[in-house]
C-alpha cells in the first residue's frame, strides 16, 4: 500500500507532490507519520513534507472530532444516561487514567487519530482539549517519522 502512494505521489508534478502529500496524510492509518516519511522518501523536502502531512491528517481529524461532538451533543440531549457495557466501561477507565494528552500522544501507536480523537469525544472529552492535544501529537509523530526517514530510516518497513 505506501508502495501505492508513494508512488501516487511520484507521479504528481514536482510543484503538486505536497497537495499528494496532504491527500494521503488523511487516510487513517497512513496520517502525518507514514505520510511524512512518504513525501521525504519521494524527494520532497522534509519540511514540506512534514507540514503538508500535519495539514492532511489535522483536516480529517478535526472532521470527526466535530462530527461526534456534534452527534453527542444531539444523542446526550435526548436521552436519559445508561449504564456502559463492560467493554466500554473498561475504555472509559483506561481513558480516565491516561487523559486526552496520554490517549493523544500515544494513542496513534495502536489506532489512527481520527478513532481516538473520535472516541474521547464520544466519553465526553472537551472537544477543544482532544483537537489541541490530537495537533501536537500529529505534529510530534509528523516530525518524528519525517526526521527518521530523512536520516535514512526505513520506516514504512523496518524488516527492509
Amino acid at each position: 500500500m505506501f508502495e501505492s502512494l508513494a508512488t501516487f505521489t511520484a507521479s504528481l508534478p514536482d510543484w503538486l507532490q505536497w497537495v499528494g502529500i496532504i491527500a494521503i496524510s488523511a487516510i487513517p492509518f497512513v496520517e502525518s507519520y507514514f505520510g511524512s516519511a512518504i513525501g521525504v522518501l519521494v524527494g520532497i523536502s522534509p519540511v514540506i513534507a512534514v507540514v503538508a502531512a500535519v495539514i492532511g491528517n489535522v483536516i480529517t481529524m478535526l472532521l470527526v472530532v466535530l462530527g461526534a461532538h456534534a452527534a453527542r451533543t444531539k444523542l446526550t440531549a435526548s436521552s436519559e444516561p445508561k449504564e456502559p457495557s463492560r467493554r466500554r466501561a473498561r475504555i472509559t477507565r483506561l481513558f480516565d487514567r491516561y487523559g486526552v494528552a496520554g490517549v493523544s500522544l500515544l494513542g496513534q501507536a495502536f489506532l489512527p487519530s481520527q478513532i481516538t480523537s473520535g472516541m474521547m469525544v464520544s466519553f465526553g472529552a472537551s472537544k477543544n482539549a482532544v483537537i489541541a492535544w490530537q495537533v501536537v501529537s500529529i505534529i510530534l509523530w509528523g516530525v518524528l517519522f519525517g526526521t527518521l526517514a530523512a536520516l535514512g530510516v526505513n520506516v514504512l518497513d523496518p524488516q527492509g
